[in-house]
C-alpha cells in the first residue's frame, strides 16, 4: 500500500518507522529539518509532490488545530477515486461532518499512547480507539496494525469517542493543572509530591494546542463541574473537621478506584 503521512512530529515519525518497511511510505512536512532523519521513505515539502505519489491512504498526524486545514490543502492532490483519509486526533468534534462532505473514503482512529509517557517500543498495556463509522477496509487496516502492536482496541462512534475523552483525558489534565497552579519548589519533596510533579511536567510538555483542544471538547465542561462539586464537598469537610463525613468521602473515592 502507498501511504502518505502528513506531519513529521513525534507521532508522524512513529507511524513512518512502523509502516515504512511493509509499505511504500512518503512523509510531508513544511519544515525540511524535521525530515532529515526520516529513512526508507520519500520526503515531501511541497503539496505538488504528493500528486505524483498517488497514495492509497493518508494518515494526518499534524497537530489537532491544523488537521482539517491540512486535509483541505492536500485533497486537490489526492486520487479521489480510491484514496482513504485518516486522522489520529484526540478530539473528533466536526470530523464526521468534514469527512462526509469531502467525498473521500475515511477512517478515524485515536492511538491513546501519547509519546510523552508511553514507551513506544512496548505498547501492550496501551489502548487505541477506532471509530466504527467510515470505510470498512480502512478500519480493518488499523485494527490489524494496532493488534500487531498488542494494543487493546475499543470501537466507538465519533460522539462516543469525544464523550469518553472528556472523561479519560480532561479529568487527569485538569487535576494536573490544579496541582501545578499551586505548586511551589520544595527543598525536600515527598515521594507523592515528586510523582505528581513528574506527571505535571509531562502533561505540560504537550503541545499547547492539544491541551487547549482537549479542554475545549464540548463534553469537558460537565466533567469540570463534577470536580468542582467534589472539591466543594472536601472543603466543607475540612472546614468542619467532620471525621465521619471525611470517612464517608474516603470510602467513596477508594471504591471509585477499585
Amino acid at each position: 500500500m502507498k501511504i502518505l503521512i502528513l506531519g513529521a512530529g513525534k507521532m508522524g515519525s512513529f507511524f513512518t518507522d512502523l509502516l515504512s518497511f511493509d509499505h511504500e511510505v512518503a512523509v510531508y512536512d513544511i519544515d525540511p529539518k524535521k525530515l532529515r532523519f526520516m529513512y526508507n521513505t520519500q520526503r515531501f515539502t511541497k503539496m505538488e509532490e504528493i500528486e505524483d505519489f498517488r497514495p492509497d491512504l493518508v494518515i494526518n498526524a499534524v497537530s489537532l488545530k491544523y488537521t482539517l486545514e491540512v486535509f483541505r490543502q492536500v485533497m486537490p492532490y489526492l486520487p479521489k477515486e480510491y484514496c482513504i483519509l485518516s486522522d489520529i486526533s484526540s478530539v473528533k468534534t466536526g470530523f464526521k461532518e468534514f469527512y462526509e462532505e469531502s467525498g473521500f473514503h475515511y477512517v478515524s482512529t485515536h492511538p491513546m499512547f501519547g509519546p510523552t509517557f508511553a514507551n513506544l517500543g512496548k505498547l501492550t498495556s496501551e489502548n487505541a480507539i477506532i471509530i466504527n463509522e467510515g470505510d470498512f477496509m480502512g478500519r480493518c487496516f488499523f485494527k490489524e496494525l494496532y493488534s500487531r502492536l498488542g494494543l487493546n482496541i475499543c470501537e466507538y462512534t465519533f460522539e462516543e469517542h469525544d464523550k469518553t475523552m472528556a472523561y479519560s483525558l480532561s479529568i487527569p489534565f485538569i487535576s494536573t493543572f490544579a496541582f501545578a497552579a499551586v505548586m511551589k519548589h520544595q527543598d525536600a519533596p515527598g515521594t507523592t509530591f515528586k510523582r505528581h510533579e513528574k506527571i505535571a511536567r509531562g502533561v505540560l510538555s504537550e503541545d499547547d494546542t492539544l491541551l487547549r483542544e482537549i479542554l475545549f471538547n464540548p463534553y469537558t465542561k460537565g466533567q469540570v463541574e463534577q470536580i468542582r462539586e467534589e472539591m466543594k464537598e472536601l472543603i466543607a469537610i475540612i472546614d468542619t473537621k467532620d471525621e465521619e463525613r471525611m470517612q464517608r468521602f474516603l470510602t467513596k473515592i477508594r471504591n471509585n478506584i477499585k
